[in-house]
C-alpha cells in the first residue's frame, strides 16, 4: 500500500509539473493580453475539467480492480503489479513521443475569452492523464479509503501545481527548461511505474 501511495504522489507531481499541460494556457493569456488573475482563473477551470476526468476514468478502474480482486486470487499479487510494469514499459518506450494537450490551430485564431475557455475546458477533460490510472487500477485492491484518497491527492496537486506554476510562469519568475523536463517525463514516469510494480510483487 505505501509504495501505491509513493507513486501515485510522485506520478502527481510530476502530472502537474509536465509543461504541455499548462504552457497552452500560458501563451494564448499572453497573446490575448490577459491580468494574472485572469490566466490563473483560467488554469484553474481548466486543470479541474482535467482532474475531473482522470477522477472519474480513475474510480471506473479502481472498481474493475475490486471485481477482478474477488474473483480472480493472483490479480492482486501478480496480474496489477505486471499491469503497471507493462504500463511503465510503454510510457518509456513512448516518451520520445509523447502526446497530450497541445495548442491546435483553433485556439491560434481570434477567438472570446469564453470561447477559449470553453475549448480549452473541452480538450482538456478529454485528455485524461493515462499515467495515473494503474494506480487507481491497482489501489481498486484495497482498503476503499485508498482510493478516494488517490483521487483527492491528484485532484489538489493537479489544480493547485498547474495553477501556481502557470502563476509563476506568467510573471516571469520561473526559469526552468521545460522542453527537456517534457522530454524526459516519459522515462521518469515510466521508471516510477516500473519500480512501484516491482515492490507490489513483494509487498502485499
Amino acid at each position: 500500500m505505501t509504495q501505491i501511495l509513493i507513486g501515485s504522489f510522485l506520478l502527481s507531481v510530476l502530472h502537474a509539473v509536465i509543461p504541455n499541460h499548462w504552457l497552452p494556457i500560458l501563451a494564448i493569456g499572453k497573446k490575448e493580453g490577459w491580468s494574472t488573475k485572469e490566466v490563473t482563473q483560467v488554469t484553474l477551470i481548466s486543470a479541474s475539467a482535467h482532474a475531473l476526468s482522470t477522477v472519474l476514468l480513475g474510480l471506473v478502474l479502481s472498481y474493475l480492480g475490486a471485481e477482478m480482486e474477488n474473483h480472480i486470487n493472483e490479480f492482486t499479487h501478480l496480474i496489477a503489479p505486471s499491469i503497471l510494469i507493462l504500463l511503465g514499459l510503454v510510457f518509456i518506450y513512448r516518451h520520445h513521443r509523447h502526446k497530450h494537450f497541445h495548442i491546435n490551430e483553433n485556439l491560434k485564431r481570434k477567438r472570446s475569452k469564453i470561447q477559449i475557455i470553453m475549448v480549452l475546458g473541452v480538450a482538456m477533460f478529454f485528455s485524461p492523464c493515462m499515467e495515473i490510472e494503474g494506480y487507481f487500477l491497482l489501489a481498486g485492491t484495497h482498503e476503499g479509503w485508498l482510493v478516494w484518497f488517490i483521487a483527492l491527492m491528484y485532484f489538489l496537486i493537479t489544480i493547485t501545481g498547474m495553477a501556481l506554476l502557470v502563476r509563476y510562469a506568467y510573471k516571469g519568475l520561473l526559469k526552468i527548461n521545460w522542453h527537456k523536463l517534457e522530454h524526459n517525463t516519459g522515462i521518469i514516469t515510466g521508471i516510477t511505474l516500473v519500480i512501484t510494480g516491482i515492490i507490489s510483487f513483494f509487498i502485499h
